[in-house]
């Protein structure tokens, strides 16, 4: 099976994981998957994650992290899409719930959080939004 939109599917597989609370998912590995999955970690979205090596493109172990019952992802949903990207001026990049949230920004200078890319006066593509 071909896969269109790397992003999306690994973005409905933490979804799906998080709703019937398990501990690790595997999702196909790839650069951009692994940046994300940086922000992710380091904004206490997710425990960890770790390459597997399957002597193809290998694949993403993510340890999910829960606060007490509750899931430390409560959403993520993919903005930009392969039908219809989704481009911000630095000006106008989204602040996800008051400041609660993130959003993942594609900038000339790398992956982003929102908050970062404001700081840095850049703008670029919305990836995906997270809560």
């Amino acid at each position: 099976m071909s896969r269109t939109d790397l992003i999306a599917d690994t973005f409905t597989v933490i979804r799906n994981a998080t709703m019937v609370r398990k501990e690790n998912v595997d999702v196909p590995a790839s650069k951009i998957t692994r940046n994300i999955l940086d922000i992710l970690m380091r904004e206490h979205y997710i425990d960890n994650y770790k390459v597997i090596d399957d002597n193809k493109q290998g694949i993403l172990r993510i340890y999910l992290r829960y606060v007490g019952k509750k899931s430390a992802i409560r959403n993520i949903q993919r903005v930009s899409k392969s039908s219809l990207r989704t481009y911000v001026k630095h000006g106008k990049i989204p602040v996800v719930l008051r400041g609660f949230g993130l959003a993942i920004i594609s900038t000339s200078k790398g992956l982003m959080t929102d908050k970062e890319a404001r700081e840095q006066g850049v703008g670029g593509e919305v990836v995906g939004v997270i809560w």
